[in-house]
C-alpha cells in the first residue's frame, strides 16, 4: 500500500513534493522495521538530499532524516559511516538546539552506541558521562531518559571492568525504575538482569543468583 501511495504522488505531485518525500519517508520507515536495511537505505538517501534541497542542511527534518539514515548505517553494520553522520548531527543540533536540547543529547546517546559497537568504550563512556549528567540536571534522576542513561554509562563501565562504578549505577537503576516502573515492569527486570550479568562477571555468585531467582519468578508470574 506504501508502495502505492509512494508511486502515485510522484506522478501526481511531482517528485520533489513534501508529501511525496514523507511517503518515502515513511515506506523507508516500514522497511526498517521488517529489518529490510538496504531498502530502507536507497530511500532514505533519498529522503536526506530532498530535505537538503528543500529546508537546508541544519534543518531540524534534514538532521532527522539524516539521524534516520546513521541508525540504518547501524544496523547494516557500516559504523564509520553512521559515525561520520553522528558527528555531523551532532555538531549541528549544538547550534541549532542547543547543546540541553532533549534531540541533542538523543543524537549523542547514538553516537555513544556507534562507540560502543565499535569497542571504542573509553568514547563511549566519555559521551554517556555528559549525557547522563545533563539529563540528572535538566530531567530529574527518575526520569525515564535518565535512568537509561545511567544503564547505559553502567554497560560501558562494565565492558572495561570498571565493576565498582558499574554496580553502582546497576544498583541505582534497580532501585529507582522499582520506584517508578513497579517491581514487575519490563524495563525494572532487564535492569536486574544487568545488574545479575555485571555480579557475575565479578564472581559475586551469591549475589547474581538471589537477583537471577527474582528475575525468572517474576516473568513466569507476569508472562
Amino acid at each position: 500500500m506504501e508502495v502505492m501511495v509512494m508511486e502515485t504522488q510522484k506522478r501526481a505531485l511531482g517528485e520533489e513534493h513534501p508529501d511525496t518525500v514523507r511517503s518515502i519517508a515513511c515506506l523507508a520507515s516500514t522497511y526498517g522495521k521488517q529489518s529490510q536495511w538496504k531498502e530502507a537505505e536507497q530511500l532514505q538517501m533519498v529522503v536526506v538530499e530532498r530535505a537538503k534541497k528543500m529546508f537546508g542542511e541544519e534543518h531540524p527534518n534534514t538532521l532527522m532524516s539524516i539521524s534516520s539514515l546513521a541508525s540504518t548505517y547501524q544496523n547494516l553494520g557500516w559504523l564509520k559511516e553512521a559515525e561520520e553522520l553522528q558527528v555531523m548531527v551532532v555538531e549541528a543540533m549544538k547550534r541549532v538546539f542547543g547543546e540541553e536540547h532533549p534531540d541533542t543529547l538523543k543524537g549523542i546517546s547514538y553516537l555513544a552506541l556507534t562507540y560502543q559497537n565499535q569497542g571504542r568504550w573509553k568514547e563511549a563512556e566519555e559521551l554517556e558521562v555528559v549525557v547522563m549528567e545533563t539529563r540528572i540536571r535538566v530531567l530529574g534522576k527518575e526520569h525515564p531518559d535518565t535512568l537509561t542513561s545511567i544503564a547505559d554509562l553502567a554497560l560501558t563501565y562494565c565492558m572495561q571492568s570498571q565493576w565498582k562504578e558499574a554496580e553502582e549505577l546497576g544498583v541505582m537503576v534497580v532501585e529507582m525504575r522499582k520506584k517508578v516502573l513497579g517491581k514487575e515492569h519490563l524495563d525494572t527486570l532487564k535492569s536486574i538482569s544487568n545488574l545479575v550479568e555485571t555480579y557475575l562477571r565479578q564472581g559475586k555468585w551469591k549475589d547474581a543468583e538471589e537477583l537471577g531467582v527474582i528475575v525468572t519468578e517474576t516473568q513466569k508470574r507476569v508472562s
